[in-house]
């Protein structure tokens, strides 16, 4: 066969090929730096796919890569959405927080005492407070995981258990009111921490009942995990690259549209905070683990509240110092 035979040949062929295709079908490429088993992936993003699918007839699709195929660790998550090296991108916005001051004040206690909650107070004051610091990017989903105790190897119920306890917060923003609680924060991605309870490195770190048990496993190395604290917030972000957005079709962009927002951000919140019912029943019915449950009580949980109080004010002069002057007021919002 000659050159030009054979290339009409292949011609053929690759026309035969994409005609089996639709012309308008689109995969869309997830970065996530979570395991495959996670339960974003289990729950949110397999409810997405199939949504896609199912209301593009199939033209439209995902594909999840998880545990960091397209890029190591979870600090870049945001610039890989930004520059297109996924379309979509499952991340946390404590890792960049100088991209999210405002989205950062989620993260503080507040009256939220779950993912649910929490989603549903970043939606209400999004598009007036929130919404300028996500221009690059289109928002699928905004949540939180929920650090409704702590995980550590000594009892930090109290106070007086709370003074000099080196514990790993949701954020750096958190510092003041760390400290006012009389401890002592140490940053560390929640990837090592299972290396620095078992080392002692740290005392403890804020968490969720899912930290304790698979895949994160903290059960394995800490003693303790203490309920009732004042609540931190990680606030967790799916964002599409603006562009792969905007070159999409009228239809699939309308499909993104009706699934992004308040349907996905309340199936994420509902990931996490299911994660964590399902948590607390493995570690109710484990036999071969050696923790102990312990609740705040209802005294101690007020002198926790009262530094948590002392801490904010610090934190609102820090932002103001930073030039955010309404920071307090964007707080009270999130928590009114």
């Amino acid at each position: 066969m000659t050159f030009a035979r054979l290339t009409s040949a292949l011609a053929l062929a690759a026309g035969l090929a994409a005609s089996a295709v639709p012309l308008s079908a689109e995969e869309l490429s997830v970065a996530t730096f979570v395991p495959p088993q996670h339960h974003s992936n289990t729950v949110m993003f397999k409810w997405f796919g199939e949504e896609l699918e199912k209301r593009s007839g199939g033209d439209l699709t995902i594909k999840v890569y998880p545990a960091g195929q397209l890029g190591a660790g979870p600090v870049q998550q945001y610039k890989r959405a930004v520059e297109g090296v996924a379309d979509i991108t499952f991340g946390v916005s404590a890792y960049t927080p100088a991209l999210f001051p405002k989205t950062m004040l989620a993260i503080l206690p507040g009256k939220a005492e779950s993912s649910h909650e929490a989603t549903e107070r970043m939606l209400a004051v999004f598009d007036e407070h929130l919404a300028d610091e996500y221009e690059d990017v289109k928002v699928i989903a905004l949540t939180t995981a929920a650090g409704i105790g702590i995980a550590a190897t000594r009892d930090v119920s109290t106070m007086e258990g709370m003074q000099g306890a080196k514990i790993v917060p949701y954020a750096a923003l958190t510092t003041p009111i760390v400290e006012a609680m009389g401890a002592v924060p140490v940053q560390m991605p929640v990837t090592e921490m299972y290396t620095g309870l078992s080392t002692g490195t740290i005392d403890g770190a804020y968490s969720t009942y899912n930290n304790m048990t698979p895949p994160w496993n903290f059960w394995d190395v800490a003693s303790h995990f203490v309920t009732n604290v004042p609540v931190q917030h990680a606030v967790i972000f799916v964002v599409m690259n603006r562009e792969r957005y905007e070159g999409l079709s009228d239809e699939h962009r309308a499909i993104i549209d009706e699934l992004a927002g308040e349907a996905a951000s309340h199936k994420l919140a509902e990931s996490f905070d299911g994660a964590d019912a399902a948590s607390l029943e493995m570690m109710k019915a484990a036999t071969d683990k050696s923790f102990e449950v312990i609740e705040v009580s209802a005294e101690e949980r007020a002198r926790m509240d009262a530094a948590v109080a002392e801490g904010l004010k610090a934190v609102f002069v820090d932002y103001a110092s930073r030039g955010i002057d309404n920071a307090e007021a964007i707080y009270n919002a999130i928590n009114q």
